[in-house]
């Protein structure tokens, strides 16, 4: 979009404010845009040592089917439990997956600005989270555990059903609470719903995403032919190599409000979701587990039809891309249908997928291939495929209008705003597909007064001195923005905490010392205040 004339706004935008992940290699969607860009495949590969180390059969890890790689998550114990008021019991017996799921949801509306409860309204939560391996392989065998806590204590920490509804009891959220279940597609089944909720005025902000973490992570698995398992640990999608997809760890949550009320409330925009799709296969296919052609070109065809875009402006699309033998040239003839209704042209579309990188990330695949799009519309810049070398011969990409880069490369436009299209498609038959547009060119805030006040607060000193590192970071990043918009941020959009830091600057380069301690400052105009509330 290239101003916010009210008649460019649709009428069923949906702006992105706010954007959290923890995948590996990357802890933040910046670390993992740093990633893309260098084409890294976030794979960790295991000595036999280290296997039989953290508990695997002899016979298992020196089978000459298994395959010793995981993509692995950092950090995945840690967590700040006592910020989210749980005991250490209750965090001890917490699935991994919704531990930080609840800190990317913080986080995420952190980054959006809507950290402070006073100013979010309503908000809501649809998201979804994989099986709970911490429990079958963590819980459940220790009988010591369960005898202490009890069956319903354990399923109560890692059930499924529970991750929407924690997340809003944790952090006080009054909208819709739904847990989302659609196995591949979940996440991005979430930001559907989300969209949805929002434009039916049920909440005023909405939380989407999902989660997927396999415990214990020293492990890889067995492949096993004609299954849907990669039998070198990488995953090639619509490459000649292309032999079957790879698990990926990760946690993924955007931040939702529609458009008119974003660009009302001056809200920092990231991206807009201009449409979005879901339907199911029904029996129009091989089996259950199998994809449809016409199911998915009918979900991407609707996705653009309530987009009110033709498939034409799309130049880029962030494909589910399992790079199974069946999965990708179905993907690709779906996608392919859809295009040639509206032109015959070749090459004009660039066509990716995160698995290349991170793997399957199950219930949060969709979410990541989201973040993925979003963080290409903000550099407009595309990414090269890491896994790509020679187009599967089963997928005519040549005479399609789709191809792969190997290299990045500028995000081109014929002058239209750019747009990607991103799919979602699960086992069993939903399908997803959303529209994702450049974010709208804001105005330039109006002049602001010489001195400006840079509030900080956290529960502990030691946070605290985390969160003054972190701000200091963040204003010499290019992504920093005004200085009069940083403080309102903090100001109005973060929670006050009982630990709490002032800065008085003029400028960045004064709000950079004082944070960091150095003192002095252009003619002392610097001056830090520390304060601990009773």
């Amino acid at each position: 979009m290239d101003d916010l004339e009210d008649d460019k706004v649709p009428a069923n935008g949906i702006a992105i404010l706010g954007m959290a992940c923890r995948v590996p290699g990357a802890g933040s969607p910046e670390a993992l845009w740093r990633n893309l860009c260098a084409g890294h495949e976030a794979i960790t590969r295991f000595s036999r040592e280290e296997l039989l180390a953290a508990g695997h059969e002899p016979a298992l890890v020196d089978n000459p089917d298994y395959v010793p790689l995981n993509r692995v998550l950092d950090d995945v114990a840690s967590f700040d439990a006592g910020f989210f008021g749980f005991t250490p019991r209750e965090a001890e017996l917490l699935d991994p997956q919704q531990r930080l799921f609840l800190e990317c949801a913080e986080e995420a509306l952190e980054v959006a600005g809507y950290g402070a409860r006073a100013q979010r309204g309503a908000v809501g939560v649809f998201a979804g989270v994989s099986t709970s391996a911490y429990l079958l392989h963590n819980l459940l065998p220790n009988a010591e555990l369960l005898r202490k806590h009890g069956a319903f204590h354990l399923f109560l920490h890692n059930e499924k059903d529970f991750l929407a509804t924690r997340v809003s009891y944790k952090l006080d959220l009054r909208g819709p609470s739904v847990n989302v279940q659609t196995a591949c597609s979940t996440s991005l089944v979430a930001v559907h719903l989300a969209c949805q909720a929002l434009l039916e005025s049920e909440c005023d902000i909405a939380l989407a995403g999902g989660a997927s973490i396999r415990v214990p992570q020293i492990s890889g698995y067995l492949y096993q032919k004609d299954m849907i398992f990669s039998p070198d640990g990488r995953a090639c999608a619509f490459d000649a190599r292309a032999r079957g997809t790879v698990g990926g760890n990760g946690v993924g949550v955007v931040v939702l409000k529609r458009l008119d009320a974003a660009i009302a409330d001056r809200d920092p925009i990231l991206a807009v979701l201009r449409g979005s799709a879901i339907n199911n296969d029904g029996a129009s296919k091989v089996g259950y587990t199998a994809p449809s052609v016409e199911g998915q070109a009918r979900a991407i065809g609707e996705a653009l039809a309530v987009a009110g875009v033709g498939a034409v402006s799309i130049s880029h699309v962030e494909a589910h891309g399992t790079a199974t033998p069946l999965g990708d040239p179905i993907e690709v003839a779906a996608l392919t249908r859809v295009f040639r209704a509206e032109t015959d042209a070749k090459r004009v579309c660039t066509l990716g997928a995160l698995k290349n990188n991170l793997g399957h990330m199950d219930a949060a695949a969709g979410v990541g291939g989201l973040i993925k799009a979003v963080l290409m519309l903000k550099h407009r810049m595309v990414p090269p495929s890491p896994a790509f070398q020679a187009p599967n011969p089963q997928i005519d990409l040549a005479n399609s209008p789709f191809y792969v880069n190997t290299a990045l490369e500028a995000w081109r436009t014929d002058g239209g705003p750019r747009r990607a299209g991103v799919s979602a498609f699960g086992i069993g038959g939903t399908n997803a597909h959303v529209i994702v547009e450049e974010a709208p060119v804001v105005p330039p805030s109006e002049p602001a007064q010489a001195f400006q006040l840079l509030t900080l607060s956290a529960r502990s000193e030691g946070a605290l001195t985390q969160v003054a590192q972190r701000l200091a970071g963040h204003l010499e990043g290019e992504d920093a923005g005004d200085l009069a918009d940083v403080a309102y941020t903090l100001h109005v959009g973060r929670e006050p905490f009982a630990f709490r830091r002032a800065v008085v600057c003029q400028s960045r380069e004064e709000a950079l010392q004082a944070l960091r301690g150095e003192g002095g400052g252009a003619g002392g105009a610097v001056a830090a205040v520390a304060a601990v509330a009773a």
